[in-house]
């Protein structure tokens, strides 16, 4: 795993600390956090207070003066490092990736408002970075006729790199052509060259600055009206659906996808998997697996879906639309942020 830049303006700099929780002193460089002032937060966990020699302790709390800023120091973490000091910091903290007077960037600890707001714009940033680059895509032409499913993946692999650098996406890469749209996530058919009447879709996850977009298009090949009607239909559904959430406060996640059900029935669609959206940012989808319904927007999720996560975040969603028609063999897809703008 990578290592990572961790700025630090508090007790985490102290050696006592860093050997307690890191099993040695650590070597660092001095920076400063810009549109950052100090404030003081009493801490309760008893570890903590004997490590650090103090209940009180400095939080960097977002300021109105963007002249401000926080000296501290710059260390380099390793992955259970990163974990360590992830469980120090008392629940107060959040964890976000700030800007440095440096130029770079680095994870620091603020306070969970401020946390808040990283969190939601470093979403949006990644959503418009996604649609960026599927706007370029079908400037392209890299989704077309002629090509290999895999073959356009990593096309567009490619071309993320090549604007943004990206080297991770946060779930597998999948192009879908024909037949194969039909498919849910999990399964992994052959790979199949795109056909001149063909419908397609991509669904990708790239990470951009440490935030993730998941993102989903489809395409259309051909004069085929109800592979038209589709490509119609799933932004449509999707901007209803959206405003069915904004509408109630306190809608479910049951509520929900009992809504895209009957607005996708009502267009004759079926729903191709079982759910019609998730959590965004807190799992992989191959590792939750279905196992936590509050997490997804399934008809098993009576929780409402604003809300916070275990450890205080607000919970944001990917509204996850995938429609079939299983009698004349096709699908399509389509998938952004539901909550925020």
């Amino acid at each position: 795993m990578p290592d990572h830049l961790l700025f630090s303006y508090g007790t985490l700099r102290l050696p006592r600390v860093q050997v307690a929780r890191f099993g040695r002193e650590l070597a660092g460089r001095p920076d400063a956090l810009l549109g950052f002032r100090l404030e003081t937060v009493a801490v309760t966990d008893p570890s903590v207070i004997s490590d650090s020699g103090s209940a009180e302790h400095p939080m960097a709390v977002r300021s109105d003066d963007p002249h401000d800023a926080i000296d501290g120091t710059v260390f380099t973490l390793t992955e259970a490092d990163l974990a360590a000091a992830d469980a120090y910091e008392d629940d107060a903290y959040l964890r976000v990736k700030a800007d440095l007077r440096s130029g770079e960037k680095a994870w620091v600890y603020v306070d969970a408002a401020t946390a808040e707001d990283f969190r939601a714009a470093g979403l949006v940033a990644a959503q418009e970075k996604a649609i960026a680059l599927f706007a370029e895509v079908e400037a392209r032409g890299l989704v077309a006729p002629g090509f290999g499913e895999r073959e356009v993946s990593d096309r567009i692999r490619d071309l993320a790199n090549d604007m943004f650098g990206t080297t991770k996406h946060w779930h597998k890469r999948i192009i879908r052509s024909g037949p194969n749209t039909l498919r849910p996530y999990r399964d992994n058919p052959p790979d199949r060259i795109i056909g001149e009447d063909d419908i397609a879709f991509a669904d990708f996850g790239p990470i951009f600055e440490e935030y993730e977009a998941d993102f989903g298009r489809t395409y259309v090949f051909g004069d085929d009206p109800d592979k038209h009607r589709l490509l119609h239909d799933l932004p449509r559904i999707f901007d209803a659906g959206r405003a069915v959430f904004a509408a109630d406060p306190d809608i479910t996640g049951r509520q929900l996808y009992a809504e895209v059900e009957r607005l996708a029935g009502e267009a004759g669609w079926e729903i191709g998997i079982w759910h019609t959206g998730h959590l965004v940012g807190e799992f992989p989808h191959e590792v939750n697996d279905g196992a936590k319904a509050e997490s997804y927007i399934t008809p098993d999720n009576d929780t409402p879906l604003r809300r916070t996560d275990r450890v205080g975040k607000t919970c944001h969603w990917i509204l996850e639309l995938h429609f079939v028609d299983r009698a004349r063999g096709f699908g399509g897809f389509y998938e952004q942020l539901l909550d925020l703008a």
